[in-house]
C-alpha cells in the first residue's frame, strides 16, 4: 500500500503541482492537446525535467535511483516501446501458472503470443502487452497515459477490468489520463482537468 503526493512539481507547461493520491485512490486526469498531461506522468515517472519532488509515501524520489523508483511507479505510455524482435524477449517464457501467463490471458492472448515478432503487433496489441509487461513489475503507483485509446470495447472492458482488479489488490495510487468522458464517469474517482496551465476539478 502506497499513496502518490506531487510537492510542488512543474513541467515546462504545468505551474506548480501539489496533489495528494491516497492508496488506492484513482484520480482521472483530462485537458486539450498539448496542454501538458503526458508531459506531467513523464515528469512523476522522473523521465523529464522537472522542479519540485514526488513522495511515494514517505519516500522521495531522489532517495532512490532513477531504474527503482520506475519500477515501483509504473508508467504505461500512449506509444509503448519494444527493443527486442519478438514479444517474449520483454519477459522470460511464461511458465502454466506464471505471473505473465495470467496477465496475457486475462488480457484475451494464448501464451504463444510471446513467440510473435513485434511488427506482427497492432497498435492496440502492443498497448494491452505494454500493460501486461508493466505489471509484472507489480508497481506501488500507476500513471496511465490514455490506457485504452485505442482499444475496442471487448479488449477495453479487460484493461479496465484488470487495472480495477490490480488497484483493489494492491491498494494502488492510480493517476490515469483519459480523454473518455464516458470511462471517466463510468469507473469513478475524482476528475482534474487542466486548463491555463493549472489544474482544477473537472465539471
Amino acid at each position: 500500500m502506497a499513496g502518490l503526493r506531487l510537492d510542488g512539481l512543474s513541467t515546462a507547461l504545468l505551474r506548480e503541482v501539489d496533489l495528494t493520491l491516497v492508496a488506492g485512490e484513482r484520480l482521472f486526469l483530462s485537458g486539450a492537446s498539448g496542454s501538458g498531461k503526458s508531459l506531467l506522468l513523464r515528469a512523476v515517472a522522473d523521465l523529464d525535467p522537472h522542479r519540485g519532488e514526488v513522495w511515494l509515501d514517505e519516500l522521495p524520489r531522489s532517495r532512490l535511483t532513477p531504474p527503482e523508483w520506475r519500477r515501483r511507479v509504473g508508467l504505461l505510455p500512449a506509444e509503448s516501446h519494444w527493443w527486442a524482435e519478438t514479444v517474449g524477449e520483454h519477459w522470460r517464457a511464461p511458465t502454466a501458472g506464471s505471473p505473465i501467463e495470467a496477465l496475457l490471458v486475462a488480457l484475451g492472448f494464448d501464451v504463444d503470443v510471446s513467440n510473435w515478432a513485434i511488427t506482427r503487433l497492432s497498435t492496440g496489441e502492443r498497448q494491452r502487452l505494454a500493460l501486461a509487461r508493466l505489471l509484472l513489475n507489480q508497481p506501488q503507483a500507476l500513471l496511465l497515459d490514455e490506457a485504452t485509446a485505442n482499444l475496442d470495447s471487448v479488449n477495453r472492458e479487460r484493461v479496465e477490468t484488470m487495472l480495477e482488479d490490480y488497484r483493489a489488490a494492491h491498494a494502488t495510487a492510480m493517476l490515469w489520463v483519459s480523454h473518455d468522458p464516458e470511462q471517466r464517469v463510468r469507473l469513478g474517482g475524482r476528475r482534474l482537468v487542466i486548463r491555463e496551465n493549472r489544474l482544477e476539478p473537472e465539471p
